[in-house]
């Protein structure tokens, strides 16, 4: 059983503290992103034509390390879901404990979100530095695929 079937069976309310701490680590999250979006239109305007030196380099040197790292970064984040997907599942398989079987699947839970983290931070980055106006956003890809 789960914890949360646990506190529904014998009132304990376990499951309750679950879901409010998800509640305002949500609110945060929001409220954090809002208050970027707001507090990064005036400095942007404050701006003053200054270029960034990122994309002032006429190799394209900086900005191509910058893009290899993501990339890089997020390949071997994907290698590391594999690896660990692999050998939780083969662990899997030789446990006998249920609570065991329900940490390693909880384990993969968390690698599967981590992962999907690492993979959309940068898009969601170049989306929301274009929008904002950043300058490096328009001159750093960001995307690793």
């Amino acid at each position: 059983m789960s914890a949360d079937e646990v506190a529904r069976v014998d009132g304990s309310g376990i499951g309750d503290n679950r879901s409010w701490f998800g509640r305002i680590g949500r609110g945060a999250v929001i409220a954090t992103v809002l208050l970027t979006l707001v507090a990064a239109q005036p400095a942007v305007a404050q701006d003053g034509g200054a270029t960034n030196p990122v994309c002032q380099d006429d190799s394209g040197t900086l900005a191509n390390m910058i893009e290899g790292f993501v990339q890089l970064t997020t390949g071997l984040g994907v290698m590391g879901l594999l690896v660990v997907w692999q050998s939780d599942s083969l662990m899997e398989i030789f446990t006998l404990n249920r609570e065991q079987k329900a940490s390693i699947k909880q384990h993969k839970r968390t690698a599967l979100k981590s992962t999907a983290t690492l993979v959309l931070l940068g898009p969601l980055f170049t989306l929301a530095g274009s929008g904002m106006g950043i300058p490096i956003a328009d001159c750093v890809n960001l995307i690793p695929f």
